[in-house]
């Protein structure tokens, strides 16, 4: 490496971050970056540990460490520290067809992984990927490159998701023609409608869409395959298919008065405000606003942290987000060890947010609803919770969460979001298709990973592994052409 002993000689940097209180004012994203030297810098940090487990992508106990995109890391960092940005930018984009997403949403598997992290910080990989990929755009080394030769083979991609668009950029330099189908109004899926502005400015979405656009890839939006389009018709127009429709199939739940005027899932909250907010800035009236209202949020991750941030940029009353699980430990315990995932304590951006605001974490843990208590109009107005204890069931040995009798509380929530998680792909695509699911709502597929048992149809991302990542989904994506063109073409050179 070009400076064996940067991680001793410089800290760990990030860009600057707005405060929640000026960043609440708006929906942009608000992380800063740092400047080209000072990400230098921060390249040189990258230890030459010998065995670079940030790029492993292994499995650990049923949880990913390491990059599942096999990244090139500490080849790219020590381009970055010597400056080399545009041979940094082409390493960058042998694994990762789009860095400018995994750069601002990833939860960095590197990082965690990172050898530095064993006794000290991490490199900063994920603003560096972040760095190299805004700089490629702004020095102009992305350009269209179509590709020069077409195969003649017709493929068809139904979704537009981080899987769905990675299918499609791969198949697409391979020289395959590839029509992407999209059942919204806008391109992108879950990058589109599913993470608010704030995380992912919706203009890095079409931007990269435009470029797709520019070397080849059609699309077609407000397609919903297996209504408004038939599966069949598109079976016979394409050689292969792709089915990337993600896991949007909201887990709800069933207690007493769950039928009231304001009760929404969250994806149906995130989506109608993000839709909104690109229409009119919000000003259609379209969206479900929190303004004024006392809002409880169901579920504990990363899409009921979203609608906090969302609730409270909206102006909402309160928030009050319900948590099953006990409150994870603040560090590492002894059975969770480096390079592991860390089950440990994490505040996101909208939980921050309503510290500085309201002047407390709005989680509250082993807790959840027992019953919702709606007016006369039948209009939610409060929800009965109940405490959770962790009891070993004596036969399975498996811990349950069960209620604590006599633990009842009331709270007045008047808009009620459910981010309780997903069950699976929703099944009409599947059935339109043919397509066999497991148990757990997810498309099975054969021996190469990828194939399903309906003849010249595949299935890729979420749709596929169940609800994961956006670095997961660009992974199934990659694999998936992999094995499309290897099918087609009777061998692969992606």
């Amino acid at each position: 490496m070009g400076k064996p002993t940067g991680f001793l000689e410089y800290g760990r940097e990030t860009g600057i971050v707005r405060s929640p209180r000026e960043r609440i004012q708006d929906f942009n994203e608000f992380h800063e970056p740092l400047p080209a030297a000072g990400q230098q810098k921060q390249g040189a940090r990258c230890m030459d540990c010998g065995v670079p487990f940030c790029q492993a992508g292994m499995m650990i106990n049923g949880m990913a460490t390491g990059c599942p995109l096999h990244n090139l890391i500490p080849e790219w960092n020590d381009l970055i520290f010597t400056g080399n940005w545009e041979e940094a930018f082409r390493r960058l984009q042998r694994t990762n067809c789009f860095p400018e997403f995994t750069g601002r949403v990833c939860p960095a598997l590197c990082e965690v992984a990172c050898t530095s992290n064993l006794n000290g910080d991490p490199t900063s990989i994920k603003e560096n990927e972040r760095a190299i990929i805004e700089k490629a755009f702004e020095m102009g080394y992305i350009k269209p490159e179509p590709p020069r030769v077409r195969t003649g083979k017709r493929i068809a991609v139904v979704g537009s998701g981080p899987a769905g668009l990675a299918a499609a950029d791969r198949l697409n330099k391979r020289g395959h023609s590839v029509t992407v189908y999209e059942r919204f109004d806008r391109v992108g899926g879950l990058l589109m409608y599913g993470i608010p502005n704030m995380k992912l400015d919706k203009k890095v979405v079409d931007r990269r869409v435009e470029l797709l656009k520019a070397e080849g890839v059609e699309f077609v939006t407000g397609a919903n395959v297996g209504e408004n389009v038939k599966a069949g018709d598109i079976a016979k127009e394409y050689d292969a298919v792709i089915l990337a429709c993600g896991a949007s199939r909201p887990r709800d739940i069933s207690v007493p008065g769950r039928e009231g005027k304001g009760i929404y899932f969250a994806v149906d909250f995130l989506r109608a405000n993000t839709r909104s907010l690109l229409d009119s800035g919000l000003k259609d009236g379209r969206n479900i606003s929190a303004k004024g209202r006392n809002v409880l949020v169901i579920g504990g991750g990363d899409t009921g942290n979203d609608c906090v941030g969302t609730a409270i940029r909206h102006g909402c009353k309160s928030v009050v987000q319900l948590e099953m699980m006990p409150e994870p430990p603040k560090s590492r315990t002894p059975d969770n060890p480096w390079p592991q995932w860390p089950r440990v304590l994490k505040t996101d951006y909208g939980q921050e947010e309503a510290i500085a605001v309201f002047g407390k974490d709005p989680r509250v843990y082993q807790t959840t609803v027992k019953e919702f208590i709606t007016d006369a109009r039948g209009n939610v107005k409060k929800a009965v919770v109940v405490s959770l204890a962790p009891v070993k069931d004596e036969k399975t040995g498996r811990i349950n969460m069960t209620p604590v009798e006599g633990s009842e509380k009331t709270i007045a929530a008047d808009l009620v979001l459910i981010a309780a998680g997903f069950l699976g792909s929703e099944e009409y695509v599947a059935q339109a298709f043919g397509v066999e699911l497991d148990g757990r709502g997810r498309v099975k597929t054969g021996a190469d990973g990828y194939s399903t048992n309906a003849a010249r149809v595949f299935a890729a991302g979420d749709m596929r592994r169940g609800q994961s990542l956006v670095v997961w989904g660009i992974h199934e994506g990659r694999e998936a052409a992999r094995a499309v063109d290897r099918w087609l073409m009777g061998y692969t050179n992606l």
